[in-house]
């Protein structure tokens, strides 16, 4: 059985603003974000998007924890974590 590997992104949105998610397949979600309706409702109206941070997690339960802690962070708190994996 072979286990997917799991990656926290960030994609930064036209309008300036951050969208994080988790997902098995980052060129196939990042395609859904820009090109069509299985995108997130959020990054529809803010197209296009590009990915600023890209997390490799083991399990699925772990990418999501660095979503979440993620999305608790203040924009400059974000903007620091992003230039750091630069």
């Amino acid at each position: 059985m072979k286990t997917s590997s799991w990656h926290f992104y960030v994609l930064l949105c036209a309008d300036g603003s951050y969208y994080a998610g988790v997902t098995t397949d980052t060129e196939r979600r990042l395609h859904e974000h820009n090109h069509t309706k299985r995108g997130a409702k959020y990054t529809r109206r803010r197209r296009p998007t590009k990915i600023v941070l890209l997390e490799p997690h083991p399990d699925r339960s772990s990418a999501m924890k660095a979503e979440n802690s993620f999305k608790r962070l203040t924009r400059k708190q974000k903007e620091e974590k992003i230039n750091e994996s630069r």
